[in-house]
């Protein structure tokens, strides 16, 4: 480990102390088989944390056929929901007893703020635990009512399924990604980000601590170029799910369509807020200011264009302009940090990029954003921007994901649900006002998967979330209908 970090629990010392970071596959520690190695750094001062395999499409084949061997003689895919419980519940109570330990390494590894991390490690040990106690109380064999024919249909799980998660939530995200495939019977390859392998390294070895089968939860690390292209476009799958941007999740999807496998496409997005005339402008202010802070702005289901009712807009740009200015841009590791880096130097740039482009095209800048310093850091740090305009400037049309929000006024209700939906965008969007069936009216007219009222970035168990458009295909995730999609549907019919 080149990094140097002080405060760090001797856990994760011990854990960055190796020489390489070896992933399970199969239950083994598994390295490069041209021994290929990549560097991951801390995206706060630029330190080297760890060297992982690059793993080539020979290793994803290696990967794949032991997610099928342990899928077809482990005993996994058939034991009884209640054992598989049993192990899914050892696995999220051995991670919850980690939660400092896994924290602190996704903090490093993702920029992110150790709270902020750890409570995305907290929300992965919710999601193992709620798929697996509802995959023990729904019947998998279902009789039907036909007239003048015994029918049901019966559900199994579909085999290995291939997982290609970002790299802004990385543990978050394989949890939510894995546990109802896991919670159904399936075994899984996970490829995390090449920026963010570690804690999805870290998961690997804890599954086999807790007794999970070995080849169930099988992990490749490397490139997206290299190892990633080999998994999505990997024959050897039966269900593909892929997290990320929509440039990338055209050529999963792509690669899964020619291979006839069904594939789930979380992808981004640019979501509004709707601020009507009758809202606490100061503490809708804070929210959203506080939203487009959140680790760095980067979250696909921000809200990055603000729509405000022109009654309050210069009231409500007063008070966001103040806030945002006294936001601390600091190390995520420093206790008084507000909000830490951005995850590389190209997401940096493109943040960067995209504040110029938008005054070219005839935005204004109403808090300058721009490069941030930090003292004795050589991270990738900016600062939060305001922008405000049309929406056909590029700042409002595309996705920046970073901590940028656009600004625009409307002055019906009419115009405002026409502005949300003027993107091809759809995965989420806000409406804040003290009259809830206002918002109720607006909320179900807008275009994208999921609206939320008077809040922003909701994700409670139990509730379908995904997107349309440029934002995904394919189904939600976090709700029944994820768990339904990791089971495939026989019909077994016999006439009377």
């Amino acid at each position: 480990m080149a990094t140097v970090v002080s405060n760090l629990l001797p856990e994760v010392d011990t854990f960055l102390e190796k020489s390489l970071q070896r992933p399970l596959v199969g239950g083994k520690e598994a390295e490069a088989s041209d021994g290929s190695t990549f560097e991951t750094h801390d995206p706060g001062s630029g330190d080297i944390l760890a060297t992982v395999p690059n793993f080539t499409a020979k290793d994803v084949d290696a990967a794949v056929a032991a997610a099928q061997k342990a899928f077809d003689k482990s005993g996994w895919a058939t034991m009884a929901p209640n054992e598989r419980g049993v192990l899914l519940h050892r696995l999220a109570d051995a991670v919850e007893k980690r939660i400092p330990i896994i924290g602190q390494i996704e903090a490093l590894d993702a920029g992110k703020l150790e709270p902020h991390a750890q409570g995305d490690v907290a929300n992965f040990v919710a999601t193992i635990r709620y798929f697996a106690e509802m995959a023990q109380h729904i019947a998998r064999r279902n009789a039907l009512a036909v007239k003048g024919h015994e029918a049901w249909t019966m559900r199994h799980p579909w085999g290995p399924c291939g997982f290609i998660f970002p790299w802004n939530f990385p543990f978050l995200l394989i949890g939510w990604g894995i546990s109802p495939a896991l919670a159904a019977g399936n075994s899984v390859v996970i490829k995390p980000a090449e920026d963010t392998p570690l804690s999805a390294i870290y998961l690997s070895h804890l599954a086999k601590e807790v007794g999970i089968p070995d080849g169930v939860i099988n992990v490749v690390t490397g490139t997206g170029e290299k190892t990633g292209a080999a998994v999505s476009q990997h024959k050897g799958f039966k269900r593909m799910g892929f997290t990320g941007s929509p440039e990338v999740g055209r050529m999963v999807g792509e690669a899964c369509g020619k291979n006839l496998i069904p594939v789930k496409l979380e992808l981004g997005g640019k979501g509004a807020a709707v601020v009507f005339e009758d809202v606490d402008v100061c503490d809708t202010a804070a929210k959203l200011v506080g939203a487009i802070t959140f680790h760095s702005g980067q979250v696909c289901c921000d809200a990055t264009r603000w729509l405000v009712h022109k009654n309050v807009y210069n009231d409500f740009v007063s008070e966001c302009s103040k806030l945002i200015k006294q936001v601390n841009v600091g190390y995520q590791m420093d206790g008084t940090t507000q909000m830490g880096p951005v995850v590389n130097e190209k997401q940096r740039k493109r943040v960067l990029s995209y504040l110029e482009k938008g005054v070219k095209e005839g935005a204004k800048m109403i808090v300058q954003g721009g490069p941030a310093e930090v003292s004795g850091k050589t991270g990738h740090y900016v600062k939060p921007a305001l922008m405000e305009g049309t929406l056909e400037n590029v700042a409002a049309k595309e996705e920046i994901f970073g901590p940028v929000a656009y600004l625009a006024k409307f002055d019906s209700e009419d115009q405002a649900i026409a502005m949300v939906n003027s993107t091809d965008y759809g995965l989420a969007n806000s409406v804040w006002s003290t009259d809830l069936n206002r918002c109720s009216r607006v909320a179900e007219q807008m275009r994208a998967g999921n609206s939320w009222i008077n809040a922003h970035n909701l994700f409670p168990h139990g509730v379908p979330y995904g997107g349309i458009g440029k934002s995904g295909l394919g189904g939600g995730v976090n709700s029944p209908e994820t768990l339904f999609d990791y089971w495939r549907s026989v019909s077994c019919v016999r006439p009377l």
